[in-house]
């Protein structure tokens, strides 16, 4: 059995991250404009408590959602692809082309079509989180050895059998090296849509602190934004290493 060093515990990171910024700042005696002490930011956060905590919430429904449906309709489409190489011709190279759409430009038409909604951002975090699940999804089931399948189907497995036992296996550690990629993509969509105009979420208060020029507000947010982010991919790295233990190391 292996044993984690304590070092390399993503907390031990983050400690020493506060550890360094604490001593350091007013150490080396760097101006409050380029990075303001730790002890200001917090007593900023502290100071918009429950604004935060509503705006933290939102943009996290926000990327749930899109990162669930992108995930679903990844998933769906890396299958269907694997199955159909004349789908997968046909119909991936307009999902490439697609995601070369900047996604401001993107999110300008969603926001135009869908109006400034719940909706609307969760759409932007599907547009962002779909492609890597797709391609990683197809990638995967492209890997399964067509030995192995013969060798199924030479016991009497059915296709649905030799999907669920080997090739769905085989795929997942792909499939999961794509989903930690979208979660993080899911993240990034939702405060983007929130830029288009809302009233609640971490990219409504992002752009305030931008226009007043916030500096503790906008470290805030920042830290807020890699926590919530390192918390959404811790996720999914535990539910990884849980079920799925037969990954590559």
């Amino acid at each position: 059995m292996k044993r984690h060093l304590p070092l390399a515990h993503p907390a031990t990171a983050l400690v020493m991250v506060a550890c360094a910024w604490l001593v350091l700042v007013p150490l080396l005696g760097i101006p409050p404009r380029y990075l303001p002490s730790l002890g200001r930011v917090v007593a900023d956060a502290v100071s918009v408590w429950p604004e935060l905590l509503n705006s933290f919430l939102r943009t996290l429904a926000e990327a749930v959602l899109g990162f669930i449906a992108g995930a679903t309709f990844g998933i769906a489409f890396g299958m269907a692809f694997a199955r159909s190489r004349v789908l997968e011709r046909s119909v991936l190279p307009l999902f490439i082309a697609l995601q070369s759409v900047p996604v401001i430009a993107f999110g300008a038409v969603v926001v135009i079509w869908f109006g400034n909604s719940l909706f609307s951002k969760v759409m932007i975090a599907l547009y962002l989180s779909f492609f890597p699940v797709a391609v990683s999804t197809l990638r995967g089931l492209q890997a399964i050895d067509e030995k192995r399948v013969a060798l199924f189907l030479s016991f009497g497995a059915n296709r649905m059998q030799v999907f669920f036992r080997l090739a769905l296996p085989t795929a997942l550690p792909s499939i999961f090296t794509g989903l930690k990629l979208a979660v993080s993509l899911s993240l990034i969509g939702a405060i983007v849509g929130e830029w288009f105009g809302d009233t609640v979420g971490l990219g409504v208060m992002l752009l305030q602190a931008l226009y007043f020029e916030q500096v503790e507000r906008i470290w805030v947010l920042i830290v807020v934004c890699g926590l919530l982010g390192t918390l959404l991919y811790g996720l999914l790295a535990f539910i990884e290493r849980k079920y799925v233990w037969w990954r590559p190391a």
